[in-house]
């Protein structure tokens, strides 16, 4: 077994740059053992908008240094985190249970998200020209103004590349950012933070506060000027109807019960070994993880046989290396929750078809991945996000078929389509009620496309992260015209009358000539 790269020394530098004045602490464990690994500082109310405030101060000169600037720091960033891959993939598994592959997920995600925003953002952000009302009469240009201080709360389950996906593009549109870390993935966020400070991002530019969200939290949505979250979606609403008083904007990215549409032609095997890295990936504690898997009756038998004999030989494992296919659920609430799913699944009369038992053996926490069938309506697990390691399985007759169980559901987060035929894919894609739709995959395909915009519909969320939308959400536009000076805007009753008639035969040219 290779060396672990994150040490003792490591952790206690890191902790020391959580924003916390007091002394109040709480103990974090490792998924890996269950034993306590570290103790977290909290950070107070006033620690939070002390934050804030130094975060306003230095943000002025981080948005006039300009793009070139940012872009530099910014790309020097995206190489010390490759450089130091090694010790953030080792503290993504120490904190979070997932397999080393899962964990490369993280750090390539984050890699790529830096790389992309630092060379768009002066595309995206520059200002332009646009055709003013009165041709030649007026000039008219739209700029794009920093919002301030963005704020940034992010949970355990994809530390890393969460972090990345909100924090790197604030900080190429020139925002500061104070970022409300999850206690269980704090450690992956400070060193993501401590490489963009090495890469010289000033340090009060963007801060990381930890403690419970009814202080913490509550301080940071209450002073910030844009807020960003990722977690529940009953928490979520708490934060878009704050949002909405403050008259400030928001972006959410909610949860999701993520369907899978099996078709007629797949190949059982292939389609299987898909399905089972959709669903249990971090052991389904992802977002747009699969939970619904709904595939055609000609194909249901070889294909839901080669997933449950792909799930039961799957090697569960926590090592620092790549030997594991699955690793741990990340806490006793998390082995819970799957459990309070589960036995009311079977309580109710479902079957389980692979795994549905705790596996001590891999680590405290762990669970074998576990497949359903004869899940109904008045199951939990049938509506409800699990964000666990349980997916069921549903028979149906038609593409139809499929697509209206898929879509009836309160989340619309991610979708996938299995099919060998592109067309009928896509024809199915365009009928699927969701922010992201993989094909030939689970959630990779869009997950890593940082170019394109990434977020829900429904109760799955608001606004957009990622591509050219992931941008201007921290800018607001400005738009600034000039009268030319050519002819002077009629501004008495008389000089109305006298140019009535060319303002009328103006706006019919310009619908002739197809201007907008």
């Amino acid at each position: 077994m290779r060396a672990q790269t994150a040490s003792p020394d490591l952790f206690a530098s890191l902790i020391d740059d959580v924003v916390a004045s007091g002394s109040a602490t709480i103990t974090v464990s490792s998924p890996r053992t269950g034993e306590p690994h570290h103790e977290l500082p909290r950070s107070s109310a006033d620690d939070v908008r002390d934050a804030i405030a130094r975060g306003r101060l230095m943000q002025v000169a981080w948005a006039r240094a300009g793009f070139a600037h940012r872009r530099r720091v910014l790309l020097r960033a995206h190489d010390l985190l490759l450089e130091r891959a090694d010790q953030l993939l080792d503290l993504i598994q120490i904190e979070s249970g997932k397999t080393r592959g899962q964990a490369l997920e993280e750090v390539y995600q984050a890699a790529s998200v830096t790389r992309y925003n630092a060379l768009e953002a002066p595309r995206a952000l520059r200002g332009r020209r646009v055709r003013g009302g009165l041709p030649l009469l007026v000039s008219t240009r739209v700029k794009y103004r920093p919002k301030g201080v963005a704020g940034v709360i992010t949970p355990w389950n994809y530390a890393l590349s969460l972090a990345a996906m909100d924090v790197v593009p604030a900080l190429a549109a020139g925002c500061a950012v104070v970022q409300k870390a999850d206690d269980q993935g704090a450690l992956s966020i400070l060193a993501l933070r401590r490489a963009f400070i090495d890469a010289g991002v000033p340090e009060a530019l963007w801060a990381v506060v930890t403690g419970e969200a009814s202080e913490a939290g509550e301080a940071l949505t209450d002073d910030v000027d844009y807020v960003c979250f990722t977690g529940s979606t009953a928490t979520g609403r708490r934060i878009a109807e704050k949002a909405g008083r403050r008259l400030v904007g928001a972006s959410l990215e909610l949860g999701g019960k993520n369907p899978m549409l099996v078709l007629d032609d797949v190949d059982p095997a292939r389609a299987a070994a898909d399905a089972a890295y959709a669903c249990f990936a971090a052991m389904g504690q992802l977002c747009v993880s699969i939970e619904r898997i709904y595939v055609h009756r000609r194909v249901a038998g070889p294909f839901i046989a080669a997933l449950v004999a792909r799930l039961s030989s799957a090697r569960l494992g926590n090592a620092l290396d790549y030997s594991s296919d699955y690793g741990s659920l990340a806490s006793a609430a998390q082995l819970e929750r799957v459990r309070a799913h589960l036995d009311d699944a079977i309580e109710k009369g479902a079957t389980v078809l692979v795994g549905g038992e705790p596996r001590p053996e891999v680590g405290p926490w762990a669970f074998a991945p576990t497949l359903l069938t004869g899940v109904t309506p008045e199951m939990r697990v049938y509506g409800e996000e699990t964000f666990g390691a349980i997916a069921s399985v549903y028979i149906v007759d038609s593409d139809e078929e499929a697509v209206l169980a898929a879509n009836a559901s309160d989340y619309g987060l991610n979708a996938s389509v299995l099919t060998r035929s592109p067309a009928r894919a896509r024809r199915i894609a365009d009928a699927l009620a969701a922010g992201s739709v993989n094909i030939g995959e689970g959630y990779r395909g869009s997950f890593s496309s940082v170019a394109a915009p990434m977020g829900g519909i429904k109760a799955s969320g608001l606004g957009r992260r990622n591509g050219p939308e992931g941008l201007r959400r921290f800018v607001d536009p400005v738009t600034v015209s000039h009268a030319t000076g050519l002819m002077q805007l009629p501004r008495t009753g008389a000089e109305f009358r006298s140019l009535a008639g060319p303002f009328l035969l103006l706006a019919r040219v310009l619908r002739a000539v197809r201007r907008a």
